[in-house]
C-alpha cells in the first residue's frame, strides 16, 4: 500500500502537489518533493521521479490548493499578546510561535526607540533566539530618527546619530543585526550610513522629515556603502521603512522622502516597505507603488504588534498603552498609529484585493525580504536545496497549512 506522507513514520519525506506561485512565477500543475527538511525538487509535476519517494503519496491537499514560500518579514514588532519591544523572553516566544504558525516562517525581531540598557537588554535576548534558529536577526526602528515624524516612537529617547553608542548596539548583536531605521536629515547620519554598511547592516531609511535631496544622497551613499563592503546583487541595497508612513508627505513644491524613495526603487537601487494592510495605506496607493516600481523592489511587511491575530482591546508597544479599535491601533497618548494588527498573509491578500496579482504579491512577501537580507540561498523561494518552508492556501488564499524546516506547524 502506498505510503502516506501525513503519516510517514520518521516525518522526513512530504510531497506536495498544486498550484505553485514562487519567484514572480505560477506553475498549474506543481508538485514540491521535501527530504531532511530542505526541498528536493519544486517543478512539474509531470514527469517527476526520485527513487527516494518511489511509492510516497501527496499529502491530502483541498482542490485548488496553491503552495507558496513561507513568508519573510523584516519588519514586525509581535503578534498574539506577545512582543519584541518588551524584551521579554516569554512574550517574544508567544510572538514568534505565533507567527510561524501564521505563515511567516522566517522574520526580524523589531525593537523600537528605548533607553540604551533597554536596548542591549533586548538585543541580547534575541541573539539567543536567532543563534536558536527562531529568527533570523534584528531590526532596530530607532533611536536615530526624526522628532517631527516619530509616530508611535517614544520621543524622550530618540537621538540624533551617536557613532559611539551606534557602534555598541553593532557590536552587542554579534553580527545579528540586520537592519536599522535611520532619518537622514539628522547631524551625523552620513557617518552612521557608513559605520551600518560597513559592519554589513542594512540602512533602513525612515521616520524622516527630509526633503527629497538628502534622501536621495542618503540612498545613493547606503547602496555605494553595502557594495564597497562586499554585498552583491540585491544584497547591496537599503531600504525604506513603511513607505508614506511616519514622512512628511508628498507636496508638489516640496515632495519631500518620498519622491527619492520612489526612484531609487524603480532603478533597483533602493526596496521600499509597505504595510499594505488598508489602514497604513489606501489598496490604490499600494497598487500605484507596485505599478511604479515593480514588485521585486517592494516589501510587503506587517509592522505588526501584540494585538496582530487578537481582538480589539488594550495592549503595549514596549512601554507604550496602546488602543485597538476596529483593528486599527493607536497610542493612547498621541493617537499616532501604532504599529500594524494583520499577519503577513493578510497583508499579501489585501495586497491581491488592491489589484496586485499573486505572484507579484506573494515575490514581494518572499524572495525579495530573502534577497535584501542576503537569505535567498536559504529561504524566500520554492527552490531545490532551500530550506523547507511552505504555506499551502486554498484557492481563496486562505490559510490551510504551515511547513517550516520540514515539519508541520499547522
Amino acid at each position: 500500500m502506498p505510503l502516506d506522507s501525513t503519516s510517514s513514520p520518521d516525518g522526513q519525506r512530504v510531497i506536495l502537489r498544486g498550484r505553485i506561485v514562487s519567484d514572480g512565477d505560477s506553475l498549474a500543475d506543481g508538485l514540491v518533493a521535501i527530504a531532511d527538511g530542505r526541498i528536493v525538487h519544486a517543478g512539474p509535476a509531470a514527469g517527476f521521479s526520485d527513487p527516494a519517494f518511489e511509492g510516497l503519496e501527496p499529502t491530502p491537499l483541498p482542490e485548488g490548493a496553491i503552495l507558496i514560500p513561507g513568508l519573510v518579514d523584516i519588519h514586525c514588532h509581535g503578534g498574539d499578546g506577545g512582543d519584541f519591544p518588551s524584551g521579554q523572553e516569554d512574550s517574544a516566544r508567544t510572538a514568534i510561535a505565533f507567527l510561524h504558525r501564521s505563515g511567516t516562517t522566517s522574520l526580524l525581531a523589531s525593537m523600537v526607540t528605548a533607553s540604551r540598557e533597554d536596548l542591549l537588554h533586548g538585543i541580547g535576548l534575541y541573539v539567543g533566539l536567532t543563534e536558536e534558529g527562531l529568527l533570523e536577526g534584528i531590526h532596530l526602528e530607532g533611536p536615530f530618527l526624526s522628532e517631527a515624524r516619530c509616530g508611535a516612537q517614544n520621543p524622550a529617547f530618540l537621538l540624533s546619530p551617536d557613532l559611539e553608542f551606534a557602534e555598541e548596539l553593532i557590536l552587542a548583536a554579534s553580527g545579528k543585526l540586520r537592519t536599522m531605521t535611520y532619518a537622514p536629515e539628522l547631524p551625523g547620519a552620513a557617518e552612521l550610513v557608513d559605520l551600518l554598511t560597513t559592519h554589513g547592516v542594512v540602512p533602513s531609511l525612515g521616520h524622516t522629515d527630509s526633503d527629497d535631496a538628502t534622501a536621495a544622497a542618503s540612498l545613493a551613499a547606503a547602496r555605494d556603502g553595502l557594495a564597497a563592503a562586499g554585498f552583491d546583487g540585491s544584497t547591496s541595497r537599503p531600504t525604506v521603512t513603511h513607505l508614506f508612513n511616519g514622512m512628511r508627505p508628498i507636496h508638489h513644491r516640496d515632495p519631500g522622502p518620498v519622491t527619492a524613495c520612489l526612484r531609487a526603487a524603480q532603478a533597483g537601487r533602493a526596496a521600499v516597505e509597505l504595510i499594505a494592510d488598508n489602514t497604513h495605506l489606501d489598496p490604490q496607493t499600494t497598487l500605484t507603488v507596485f505599478d511604479l516600481v515593480g514588485s521585486a523592489n517592494v516589501l510587503l511587511v506587517t509592522d505588526s504588534m501584540a494585538a496582530a491575530g487578537l481582538s480589539d482591546g488594550h495592549y503595549m508597544l514596549g512601554p507604550s498603552p496602546v488602543t485597538v479599535a476596529d483593528g486599527v491601533a493607536t497610542l493612547d497618548t498621541t493617537g499616532s498609529i501604532a504599529g500594524g494588527t494583520a499577519t503577513l498573509l493578510q497583508v499579501v491578500q489585501r495586497t491581491v484585493a488592491a489589484g496586485v496579482p499573486l505572484a507579484d504579491a506573494v515575490r514581494s512577501a518572499t524572495a525579495v525580504p530573502a534577497d535584501v537580507l542576503g537569505l535567498d540561498d536559504e529561504v524566500g523561494s520554492l527552490r531545490r536545496g532551500l530550506r523547507a518552508d511552505v504555506v499551502v492556501l486554498e484557492a481563496d488564499l486562505q490559510l490551510q497549512r504551515v511547513m517550516r524546516q520540514g515539519e508541520w506547524l499547522v
